[in-house]
């Protein structure tokens, strides 16, 4: 198909993107639609650099713009008439400089070419969302069918039944006549009975296929359930799971409900009809009566359907978290938390009428030193529609807290099985009774394993347990689970740490930002996917700055202070010193980029590129920011007037490009603030702002190294993770912050090793006022006296007032 025609078939936003484009003077489009065929099989791209093929190409070009006039005078179009001979008259400024034409013409037809790579990149990814969307509706779709076949059954089965009893009201009352005349005739007796035995008959054989499609109804009714009970339920516990953890599965349960439901009301129509049958026996009966024989059977199997259906259906629908917890499932003694239970099967009729009772691990596990809980608070429940948004049956237990037992121990025949706090797993379970048309069952419901902390320094270590449970084990009540936890391969590992920074900041971690943790955890490897994380990699080794403390601290970090950067993908964080080099080095000189500190736990620094005398690139590291920085100044704040004071003490931005090219200004424009000092009640009379400055001195001696610079920030294995040097260093000089320069990455071979000049942030603890033209007399206050004035407190981030 033509470029023009396929341009022409595009969604409304491409074309209205095509409509721009044709806005721009020379090209018209009304040109690019009637010559669009001619115009698609020229040369223009070897015409804009040859003369005389472009001169041919617009004198063609002329041409076939007076043919199309022709045609419009004998169609009578006298609007486009006008404007074919305008744009003929505009194509003679081309006359001199017809090259200049061909190289309008070609951007065109590339800018044409990018829209519909744009449309038809958008189109396979739309693609892939609707296969995916298409194989979930379709079976969601045959669900409904064997919904549909299964109540249609139900319908027919009524009116077999219905049609049962006709007949066998039929057959009573002929027979109850038959009785009451006594006829002496014997030939008429004869055949009166033989009317009576074909009536018996007929209904013999009805009652035979009504206990046959009752049992395939029950056959029907059991494939759904084993369906809804080992399939969809299983699946959306799992969703759960996964949900409690970040990510972004949905867990509705409306869905569910209305199939559980839909199987229980045609359970309940069965009991309806075994007890009809019976009520027919009850009236009518005969030797061999099938109803007798199999009616006792149909009925077991009936409620033991019903009760597999309900004992299923009562499910935990949020599981315990505290309002200022870190995630659910960790849960803190003497804090309240809450809880909701839900019964998918729902019968209006019994709003309110069923209780829920909860209640902690009944019998402990053998495990030497498990802590004992008890659970105060609202304990019991009415499940019911108002606490529901979908109008479900719910128990909503919003009062719940924990208080430790004083008596512990392992209970009986506990081993030598130690875990440490954070790794105990207690369960909470729930119990009501369902009771409806003389049935009723027990049902019990229990959350996925929590772990219970006394302390909210105990909280990091208490979610990365509930990370890893429930990234792997497929035993919702597995409380032995960190006796010997499994290890994480390495796809599913990955998949979980994106999912903590998307559920944080709407913005989970590419490929690219995975494999540089990748490379972290397990140097260089050709392919990833075969390696695992253990638990003791995760949480236990090089403590206390294990590997989670360190992502927990960026994530910590970028959640509190960079949650708009980074989701706007101004952050690379997550890359290596070696790569870092590797993009940079190649860049303009003010090109920069931001990542993770790898040794200072939530801290964030930005590198950059100098030239040096030699022409040759020089990448510069600023020591990383952390908390204490972040809260005093804002990041895009410390990017935007970031300086180096150079010779003669002039302050410069090294800081033009972030990476690969766009000016500073555009990607950070839009968070920048134009508050000053004018909002400082402490100022009144010079406006103030914070800044970094650094002063570039290749003659002092190298200050004491953070284990940042020490190291390079190459991304190493963990066990070359540190980070308390770096911060006792910046608690020791408050007012200085270091510069690192580059260092040999050890994972990056061949790379040269070079000494780079030292950069010092330099803080200026002075101001000197008597160059200042700063100071304008207020009629009506008395004089500012600035010897005595505090104006503000020096931070410890090394800012200067200017």
């Amino acid at each position: 198909m033509a470029q023009w025609d396929k341009l022409r078939q595009l969604s409304a936003g491409y074309r209205q993107q095509l409509h721009e484009l044709y806005d721009r003077d020379g090209l018209p489009m009304d040109v690019r639609h009637y010559l669009s065929a001619w115009i698609e099989k020229q040369e223009w791209k070897r015409a804009a650099r040859d003369y005389d093929l472009a001169m041919v190409l617009f004198q063609v070009l002329l041409e076939n713009l007076d043919i199309q006039h022709s045609r419009f005078v004998q169609e009578e179009k006298f609007l486009q008439q006008h404007n074919i001979r305008r744009y003929k008259q505009n194509f003679q400024r081309y006359q001199d400089q017809p090259c200049d034409l061909a190289s309008t013409i070609l951007w065109f037809l590339e800018k044409e070419k990018e829209i519909l790579d744009s449309a038809e990149l958008d189109e396979q990814v739309q693609l892939l969302h609707v296969e995916q969307e298409a194989m979930e509706t379709s079976y969601q779709q045959d669900l409904e069918r064997k919904m549909a076949g299964l109540k249609n059954d139900v319908q027919c089965l009524e009116h077999a039944i219905i049609c049962l009893e006709e007949q066998q009201d039929e057959f009573d009352f002929k027979y109850q006549t038959h009785k009451m005349e006594a006829v002496v005739d014997e030939a008429v007796k004869k055949e009166q009975i033989k009317v009576l035995q074909m009536l018996v008959n007929n209904l013999n054989e009805c009652r035979k296929n009504t206990l046959s499609d009752l049992n395939k109804l029950l056959d029907r009714t059991e494939d759904l359930i084993n369906l809804l009970v080992n399939k969809e339920l299983v699946d959306w516990q799992r969703r759960q799971q996964r949900a409690c953890i970040g990510s972004p599965d949905n867990v509705c349960l409306d869905q569910l409900e209305k199939w559980f439901t839909c199987v229980a009301v045609c359970l309940f129509q069965v009991r309806e009809f075994l007890n009809k049958l019976e009520e027919l026996v009850g009236k009518v009966s005969y030797e061999d009566d099938p109803v007798k024989a199999q009616k006792p059977a149909l009925q077991r199997r009936a409620n033991t359907l019903l009760e597999d259906l309900f004992k299923s259906s009562f499910v935990v629908e949020t599981q315990p978290s505290m309002p200022q917890g870190k995630g659910p499932l960790v849960l803190r003694t003497n804090v309240q938390f809450s809880v909701k239970t839900r019964l998918l099967i729902k019968f209006p009729e019994l709003n309110h009428s069923m209780k829920v009772d909860v209640s902690m691990t009944r019998e402990p596990p053998p495990i030497k030193g498990y802590r004992r809980f008890n659970l105060l608070g609202t304990k019991t429940k009415a499940l019911n529609m108002a606490e529901s948004h979908s109008g479900g049956m719910v128990a909503d237990f919003r009062h719940l807290n924990l208080k430790e037992q004083k008596s512990g121990g392992g209970g009986k025949g506990f081993n030598d099985i130690s875990l440490s706090v954070t790794e105990e797993l207690h369960i909470i379970y729930f119990k009501t009774v369902f009771e409806l048309k003389g049935f009723s069952v027990e049902l019990q419901a229990s959350s996925l394993p929590v772990v219970i902390i006394s302390n909210s320094s105990q909280q990091q270590s208490a979610w990365a347990s509930i990370l890893w449970f429930n990234m792997l084990s497929l035993d919702p009540k597995d409380v032995m689970f960190f006796a010997n936890a499994p290890a994480a391969p390495w796809p599913q590992f990955g998949e979980m740490l994106s999912w903590q920074f998307l559920s944080a900041t709407k913005r989970g971690l590419d490929d690219a930002r995975l494999e540089m943790i990748a490379l972290k955890l397990f140097g260089k490897q050709q392919k990833y996917d075969i390696c695992k994380v253990s638990w003791a990699k995760f949480t236990k080794e090089n403590c206390p700055d294990t590997f989670w403390v360190w992502f927990d601290g960026i994530l910590v970090m970028v959640k509190t202070y960079l949650e708009d950067l980074w989701r706007e993908n101004l952050i690379m964080g997550f890359v290596s010193k070696g790569r870092e080099k590797t993009l940079l080095k190649k860049k303009q000189r003010g090109t920069f980029l931001l990542r993770f500190s790898e040794s200072v736990i939530g801290g964030i620094t930005f590198s950059w590129v100098e030239i040096t005398a030699t022409g040759e690139p020089d990448i510069k590291t600023v020591q990383p920011f952390t908390k204490v920085d972040l809260s005093q100044i804002p990041f895009h704040e410390i990017i935007r007037n970031f300086q180096i004071l150079e010779a003669d003490n002039v302050p410069e931005s090294p800081l033009l490009y972030l990476y690969p090219n766009t000016p500073k200004d555009k990607a950070f424009g839009k968070y920048y603030s134009e508050k000053t000092g004018d909002d400082n009640c402490y100022i009144k009379y010079i406006k103030t702002k914070l800044v970094f400055v650094s002063k570039e001195n290749t003659l002092e001696a190298r200050s004491p190294m953070s284990c940042d610079m020490a190291q390079g920030e190459s991304l190493e294995p963990i066990s070359g993770l540190c980070g308390e040097a770096a911060e006792q260093e910046a608690e020791a000089q408050p007012l200085q912050a270091q510069m690192e320069t580059s260092h040999h990455d050890p994972m990056l071979a061949g790379f040269a090793e070079q000494q780079d000049d030292e950069l010092l942030i330099f803080s200026n603890n002075t101001i000197n006022f008597s160059d200042l033209d700063l100071f304008q007399s207020e009629p009506g206050l008395s004089d500012f006296n600035l010897m005595g004035t505090n104006f503000l407190s020096l931070q410890p981030c090394g800012g200067i007032f200017q």
